[in-house]
């Protein structure tokens, strides 16, 4: 699964927890040793209080919280079947269900089911008409057999129920529980498609059918699907027959032959545009809404690719029967990862244009694929063990990246996951394999995302990468359709380099936290040596005290760079390495792998060699931070040359920090029109409305008419807004007919920095065609721009928008940002009404503002989510003006 909340706060994670020598940075507004006893004493302030290094204070008596197992499993379900009809209206599930089951090793005569929220027909063995025994909670199914069987007798049986899926809660990476979800199912919400889709994880599919509906289960399936004949179905496995029936609707017959974990089970049901492609022989659909079939291999980038890359480099080749790809409305998370068959939200849908250089939708495929063989293909056994699935999920976008745009981009990509986990570590630590949870949803974390992946580059680095993709090719072939924890993982690395990894795995996968280093160096002139002093200053009260880290320090004399690999494994160490001089630089952390606060600091001259010769992207994005720190003559010749560096982001930060005289605005006017990354002429457009020359104007008209990138489009409307207010407005009004949800966007952002009320009508026209994560910056420019308005416009919008902040299916941090939106409406027409004299005038505005509460109030009392009621309270309760 890959978080939603992961990818739509991506660059703001990255630049917002940022380290100190990092803030300088701007970035595109664009898509975004076992030591498990062992005590040192410290130096200095320390002196005389020993130091726990398992980051456990043994002084204190801990309570610990609840140790959650592995499910006990006591019946083994070997195959689920199942009929499905709908009711749309009711949005209900009407199935029946046939399942295949033995008990797992002790005999039993009964079995327990998941099914939440269930009314119950017959439960029967299959071909019997006797109604066997149950008992049911709402939740599980407790069903008596009649007889004892033992692990080599199967069984079947049969189900004929009604569910009727209904949320309980959610989480940030899932936000509803739901299992099921009918979408604008009585066809009250306009041209807003129809669609059934279902969300499995974690322990969801139980809402819409009876199963064992935990991760270490795994059975084989078919699903029969009845729907209207307007509409495609796609679930897990192949489809084997489809038939048309005389009532108009038709059944579909998928099966999954190959055994897979229950909350990987999909369906789902609508009007979409089904584009095909191959690989190795094998289907790869994508299935979009009609409106972008035509871009569906660029919503979906390099997937025949990505199942070549992926099967070369674990030496495995993709193994399911089909790989499918579907983007549904209103989803509920980023992606996920439901085996032959994923589901997307709606914001990887876009056009050619929108896509150019759109590196979200890449990796969140790449992440998602790789789950078929981390996370389908060996799954963990309990959710304690989830960074078996998400880790690994995690570290693919790596690998891709590197394997497909360079180390550079792999590199930037480390370091926006390390900044995330980084963000969230601050707010508390747990470890990466927490028995301990509170919630099993607590555990969709950039623990189990960011952390996982970044402990497995630190893993590759160490071993090497033979030894690493040889492990993992092991890892997988051994542990095939089976479920794992995080020593069986260990296990296969230690077969292969034949070393105890015990402290690689201890530290990073059971214990908790990360080290904090202050690097200093120096050089003795006497012995001709290099000096680094490397201190552990995190907390050993809350983490280990001393982390075992293997680490290569460069060292750059003479015009050539030496490597030194070293161990620290103390809390404070200084190593000496033989120089005849001084080295121009040094260079901690070599290779840039270390999950590590690392602190050090050095001279601007330091710095500046540092950017142009260390070879890794950290050291020399976070050089370059400092560089632009100095007015120094080498400082803005560095950050000058740095516009024609080879990596794009480096030419992108040139821009953003480049002082414009004349001769250097007409180089970043050549990189607004010929530079071949569109963030970059993104960036160099905003650059060129700084300087308030109306001569860059007509740059700005050519990058609107001819750039092939929105982005690029949208900033050169804001540039000639800038520049040329009435050209501007010429332009835009030329545009208004696009519906390209890009091309809205633009003008949306445009118009509401124009400011003339006058264009409200646009927003009110394009309402309709914004979708997905669209909708929070038109919302947000729409009610901008109302605030301009009179009171009759304000209320207006108002009631176009609520909309958006009573639906289910929103998700609810946007449910909040409507409200509030509506809020900061009422706020404003307050405001103008205590500045208004007119006394008609000002009973009308109250009229209208007494509306605007009752908009808000009513939202209010339908919302039930606490997590947005908990929100409200951040702003008062609005009162009308008496």
């Amino acid at each position: 699964m890959k978080k939603s909340l992961f990818f739509l706060f991506a660059i703001s994670l990255f630049w917002s927890c940022a380290p100190k020598q990092y803030s300088a940075i701007m970035l595109p507004e664009t898509d975004y040793v076992d030591l498990d006893t062992l005590t040192v004493t410290a130096p200095s302030e320390y002196e005389g209080d020993p130091i726990s290094l398992d980051g456990k204070d043994s002084t204190e008596d801990i309570e610990l919280p609840e140790y959650r197992a592995s499910a006990k499993r006591e019946s083994d379900l070997l195959h689920t079947k199942l009929d499905l009809h709908f009711d749309w209206a009711k949005e209900q599930v009407m199935g029946k269900a046939t399942l295949t089951l033995k008990p797992y090793f002790y005999p039993t005569d009964k079995v327990v089911l998941d099914a939440k929220g269930f009314q119950f027909n017959k439960i029967n063995f299959e071909g019997s008409k006797e109604q066997l025994k149950y008992d049911y909670d709402s939740s599980k199914v407790t069903i008596y057999l009649g007889k004892t069987y033992n692990r080599n007798q199967e069984y079947k049986l049969f189900i004929d129920y009604i569910a009727t899926p209904a949320a309980s809660g959610g989480s940030a990476a899932i936000t509803s529980d739901k299992g099921l979800f009918f979408i604008n199912p009585r066809g009250e919400e306009g041209d807003k498609p129809q669609q059934i889709w279902s969300q499995g994880e974690t322990e969801n599919n139980s809402r819409w059918f009876p199963t064992i509906d935990k991760p270490n289960e795994r059975a084989t399936s078919e699903v029969t699907l009845t729907v209207e004949d307007k509409f495609k179905t796609l679930s897990n496995g192949l489809l084997v027959s489809s038939k048309k029936n005389a009532d108009g609707t038709r059944t579909d017959h998928w099966v999954m032959d190959m055994p897979h974990a229950p909350y990987l089970v999909m369906i789902a049901v609508g009007d979409f545009a089904v584009v095909k492609d191959k690989w190795n022989g094998k289907d790869v659909d994508y299935y979009v809404e009609p409106k972008f079939e035509k871009y569906a291999r660029n919503i979906f980038p390099n997937t025949p690719e990505l199942l070549q890359f992926y099967s070369d480099k674990l030496g495995l080749p993709y193994p399911w029967q089909k790989f499918s790809q579907v983007v549904v409305r209103d989803y509920v998370s980023g992606a996920m990862e439901n085996t032959t068959a994923v589901v997307f939200g709606e914001f990887m849908q876009g056009t050619d244009r929108e896509l150019i250089d759109n590196r979200q939708n890449e990796t969140i495929v790449a992440h998602e694929m790789f789950h078929h063989w981390f996370g389908d293909y060996v799954t963990c056994e309990s959710w304690s063990n989830l960074t078996l699935n998400e880790g690994f999920a995690n570290y693919s976008e790596y690998l891709w990246l590197e394997h497909k745009h360079g180390k550079d981009e792999a590199d930037f990509h480390r370091l926006q996951e390390m900044n995330g986990y980084m963000q969230s570590a601050a707010q508390g630590i747990h470890p990466l394999i927490d028995f301990n949870y509170h919630d099993k949803e607590d555990m969709f974390d950039a623990h189990s995302y960011n952390k996982g992946g970044l402990i497995l580059h630190m893993l590759r680095n160490y071993v090497g990468d033979d030894a690493f993709f040889t492990a993992l090719h092991n890892y997988l072939t051994k542990n095939a359709f089976t479920a794992v924890e995080a020593d069986q993982l260990r296990m296969a690395f230690e077969d292969v380099t034949g070393e105890d990894l015990n402290w690689f795995f201890n530290q990073w996968f059971f214990n908790k936290g990360q080290p904090t280093l202050k690097v200093e160096y120096d050089y003795d002139d006497d012995t001709k040596e290099v000096i680094v002093m490397v201190e552990q200053t995190q907390d050993a009260k809350k983490m280990p005290g001393v982390f075992v880290l293997p680490v290569a320090i460069d060292v750059y004399a003479n015009g050539k760079m030496t490597r030194q690999n070293v161990r620290i494994d103390q809390r404070s160490q200084t190593f000496r390495f033989p120089s005849d001089k001084d080295p121009d630089l040094i260079v901690f952390d070599g290779d840039g792998v270390l999950l590590a606060d690392v602190q050090d600091e050095k001279s601007l001259e330091e710095y500046i060699y540092q950017f142009k010769h260390a070879t890794n992207f950290e050291h020399r994005i976070k050089a370059l931070g400092q560089i632009v720190e100095s007015d120094s003559p080498e400082a803005l010749e560095t950050v000058s040359e740095a516009l024609d560096d080879k990596f794009w982001l480096f030419r992108l930060f040139a821009i953003e920090n480049e002082k414009l005289d004349d001769r250097a605005a007409e180089r970043v006017a050549v990189m607004a029109e010929k530079d071949p990354n569109s963030d970059v002429r993104e960036s160099a457009i905003r650059k060129l409305a700084g300087t308030e020359d109306k001569k860059w104007a007509p740059l700005a008209s050519r990058a609107v008419e001819h750039d092939p990138a929105i982005k690029v489009v949208s900033a050169a409307l804001e540039t000639l807004l800038a520049l040329d207010k009435d050209a501007a407005l010429a332009t835009a009004k030329k545009l208004e007919e696009e519906n390209d949800e890009g091309i809205i966007l633009a003008l949306a952002g445009m118009y509401s920095e124009a400011g003339d009320p006058q264009r409200l009508g646009f927003y009110e026209e394009k309402f309709s065609k914004v979708t997905g994560f669209n909708q929070v910056g038109f919302v947000q420019n729409y009610v901008k721009l109302a605030q301009k308005g009179d009171a009759a416009a304000m209320l207006k919008t108002a009631n176009t928008i609520k909309g958006l902040a009573t639906s289910e299916a929103k998700m609810f941090w946007m449910r909040f940002m409507v409200t509030k939106s509506i809020n900061e409406l009422h706020a404003t027409l307050s405001g103008k009404i205590e500045a208004e004299t007119d006394a008609t005038k000002i009973a009308d505005m109250k009229a209208k503002d007494a509306e605007l509460v009752k908009i808000i109030d009513g939202i209010k009392a339908w919302e039930k989510d606490d997590r947005v009621m908990n929100m409200y309270e951040a702003f008062p309760n609005p009162t009308p003006k008496p």
